[in-house]
């Protein structure tokens, strides 16, 4: 519950920010990123509770990809587009609700 709640209010703060900002020429978006290959996910080559209580292996994708997204979104004229949201994931996650 306290993941899912500040999941929540980060995609609030994300509005909210982007709406209070455009008077002052500030963009602001959200990327949100599930199952990246580092450190913090490798645990999931061994397998992790699900959420039926069975344990499975996770799929991964390269942080490289990640990377890209974000050169790509910092690459965008900010004075005419805005990236809001972007959910980048390894294709095959089993829950698209964890990223």
């Amino acid at each position: 519950m306290p993941y899912t709640a500040t999941k929540h209010a980060i995609t609030g703060l994300t509005k909210c920010f982007s709406l209070d900002g455009r008077k002052y020429d500030i963009a602001c978006g959200q990327i949100d990123i599930g199952n990246a290959a580092t450190e913090m996910t490798d645990r999931m080559t061994e397998g992790v509770m699900q959420a039926n209580g069975t344990k499975m292996v996770e799929p991964r994708m390269d942080v490289r990809h990640v990377a890209e997204t974000v050169v790509y979104i910092a690459n965008l004229p900010l004075d005419v587009v805005n990236v809001q949201f972007v959910t980048i994931m390894a294709t095959k996650m089993p829950l698209v609700g964890a990223v």
